[in-house]
């Protein structure tokens, strides 16, 4: 077991990424792990933010559309935060930072989807902000890299999501299971 986090932060977890046909590859698994910490922060009394990514025109999570929508079942709780992001990083021209530091946070719990966008843009920054950054290495996704012919094969989306969190160097303690994480 770690440390308990005082926050959990979920990471563009919208109906386009983790529903239907063009889920993350092991979405369901994913979808359950991120239920068990909402459960758990929620019985602690943690702080939760749920962040909503804002895609451009024509994208699967434009906003208002269906796939733009938070995963109805991990609906966020009355005293649990949404905050809308317009770039990847979730502390980048939202109240995240403001929402952490008013709750006299210290340390968070990050998952979500993209791995090697939107989740390490977040935990980049809570770790360059001074913050304990838990990263469940089985709590995040992102989607397989396709081929390119004469230059690589196709990278698949457990490896992508394992370089994303190893990229973000020794701070953040991504050799985690979800079954570890406590608040």
């Amino acid at each position: 077991m770690t440390s308990p986090v005082d926050a959990l932060v979920l990471v563009d977890l919208q109906t386009a990424f983790v529903s239907g046909p063009d889920a993350v590859p092991g979405a369901p698994a994913l979808l359950d792990r991120a239920g068990d910490l909402l459960d758990r922060a929620r019985a602690a009394g943690a702080v939760v933010v749920h962040l909503q990514n804002d895609g451009p025109p024509g994208a699967d999570d434009e906003p208002g559309t269906p796939g733009w929508e938070l995963y109805l079942p991990l609906k966020p709780g009355p005293r649990e935060h949404v905050l809308r992001k317009p770039r990847d990083d979730g502390f980048d021209a939202t109240s995240l930072g403001e929402i952490l530091v008013s709750a006299g946070v210290r340390s968070l719990a990050i998952c979500g989807v993209m791995s090697e966008m939107c989740v390490h843009a977040t935990a980049k920054t809570a770790l360059a902000r001074g913050y304990r950054v838990v990263l469940p290495y089985d709590a995040h996704a992102t989607y397989d890299v396709p081929a390119v012919p004469g230059v690589a094969d196709k990278i698949p989306a457990h490896v992508v999501s394992r370089v994303a969190a190893w990229s973000l160097g020794d701070q953040p303690e991504n050799t985690t299971p979800t079954s570890a994480v406590t608040f």
